[in-house]
């Protein structure tokens, strides 16, 4: 079933903790996993890399061999690498590196690894954040709750085409490409046909999950010269299935549904600021009723584009 969410904000503000409620809203709707990617001030330089390893006794060993692959690609650590200090077996970590010479190549190499380390995510400002478990386990976890931001996107997942493991869930990060991620409720029914395609042009998939294959698809037609808008319009066409999905990019949030719109998106602007999920009494948990304005409620739109504001550090 699933359920999505996208938030943003005027300002950098506590964007973690209103995808946390639009979350803990709609962990009815599968609560095997939960997922945030959240956008924070971008850095002028360097990116920050959150990754998952599957073996905790092994961490040490891995960051030295993600090191030396990085280095070999022109990076280097600018941070000490940070993890959570959780008791299951995976761990999350997070680093700010410097710049590598080539991202895509350097992100082929590192992906030569990721059954000891995977990157979940790469960017300037974007960070994700996911793990099995409802919201608030997610939250409590990796303190999600206070991390600071302009915007940014959130899912449950009730897993239904592939297992239910940390790095299946959602959001997905559109490898090789920073700061773009991605959330999904639905299905898509030819995925291994685009999944060829893809593999063919030399995109890598880590997962089995549908979802995945949209970050990269959206991504790859921007590639080409596409506008997001363009992109997410021509996959209402081009991709089969029945599916409401979000896209973000620093500047910008998108959705798209299939052409029957079958899967429902609430969408609400609050004196500027959005709120969007699947459920309108998700975006109840954070909007008062005045100054509320409806943009889209599981109606015939099938996309939409909203874009992100002052992304300035406050005062």
């Amino acid at each position: 079933m699933c359920g999505i969410a996208g938030r943003i904000l005027n300002a950098p503000g506590r964007v973690g903790n209103d995808l946390v409620e639009l979350m803990d809203a709609q962990s009815h709707r599968g609560a095997d996993s939960t997922g945030f990617a959240i956008y924070g001030v971008p850095r002028e330089t360097g990116y920050v890399v959150r990754a998952m390893g599957f073996d905790r006794a092994k961490m040490s060993s891995d960051l030295g061999d993600y090191l030396a692959i990085l280095r070999e690609h022109g990076g280097d650590f600018l941070e000490d690498p940070t993890w959570d200090n959780g008791s299951t077996q995976h761990y999350s970590v997070r680093m700010v590196i410097s710049d590598p010479k080539d991202v895509a190549r350097w992100t082929e190499a590192a992906d030569e690894i990721c059954t000891q380390l995977e990157m979940q995510s790469l960017g300037r400002s974007l960070e994700i954040i996911k793990d099995v478990g409802d919201a608030n386990a997610v939250a409590d976890k990796h303190g999600v709750r206070d991390m600071i931001g302009t915007h940014g996107l959130g899912h449950a997942r009730l897993a239904t085409e592939s297992d239910v493991l940390p790095n299946a869930s959602h959001p997905f990060w559109a490898r090789p490409f920073p700061d773009v991620a991605i959330v999904h409720n639905g299905q898509i029914t030819d995925y291994y046909t685009w999944r060829t395609k893809l593999e063919r042009k030399g995109y890598r998939f880590l997962t089995y999950n549908d979802s995945e294959l949209i970050a990269v698809w959206v991504s790859d037609q921007m590639k080409q010269g596409m506008t997001m808008k363009q992109a997410l319009a021509h996959s209402i066409g081009e991709i089969d299935g029945v599916f409401t999905y979000m896209i973000a990019q620093p500047d910008q949030i998108g959705f798209a549904k299939d052409k029957f719109a079958m899967k429902p998106l609430v969408v609400v602007n609050e004196n500027g600021e959005i709120a969007a999920a699947t459920e309108e009494q998700a975006v109840r948990r954070i909007c008062d009723d005045e100054g509320v304005s409806i943009l889209n409620y599981d109606g015939p739109s099938l996309l939409g584009i909203w874009g992100v504001g002052n992304r300035k550090a406050a005062a």
